[in-house]
């Protein structure tokens, strides 16, 4: 399982209309710790606003994979949550361990179909426990810092 940061956004964004509307908007940052992870938020999101902009309800969170695409219409993310299920070889007993992935698709349906098919790599027999739809807007990867020359 890798560790990575979700964090809400406040930001102010110009409407169609005109007028100025506070959003709140959750994403997904690889970081090393909060204070990259905010760092990372305003580089990538604080400059696209139009106005105030704050992070704030930073917590951890573990996903086994994250399958992203290049897709269009797949504009949501949804957590699917599994169970790996493992055989003790010493009591004969099936274990389930469970584990999320972060699926970006179209719907539920794409989800699951784009989950399956990205996990026929893996040698795991497991089960689908729950699939939900979440708010992530986007997810920003490790990027490491570029040394001045």
């Amino acid at each position: 399982m890798k560790e990575y940061i979700e964090a809400n956004v406040k930001i102010d964004r110009m409407t169609s209309n005109g007028a100025m509307k506070q959003q709140r908007e959750r994403y997904v940052v690889d970081a090393i710790n909060f204070t990259e992870a905010e760092r990372r938020l305003m580089e990538e999101v604080g400059a696209y606003g139009d106005g105030e902009f704050s992070v704030s309800d930073m917590k951890r969170v573990q996903y086994m994979e994250i399958f992203q695409t290049q897709d269009d219409s797949a504009d949501k993310f949804f957590k699917v949550k599994i169970s790996i299920i493992t055989l003790d070889e010493e009591s004969g007993k099936e274990r389930r361990t469970a584990a999320n992935l972060l699926v970006q698709a179209s719907d539920i349906p794409n989800a699951l179909e784009r989950m399956r098919e990205r996990m026929k790599g893996y040698m795991l027999d497991f089960d689908i426990a729950t699939v939900a739809d979440t708010k992530i807007m986007d997810i920003y990867h490790y990027k490491p810092k570029e040394n001045p020359s």
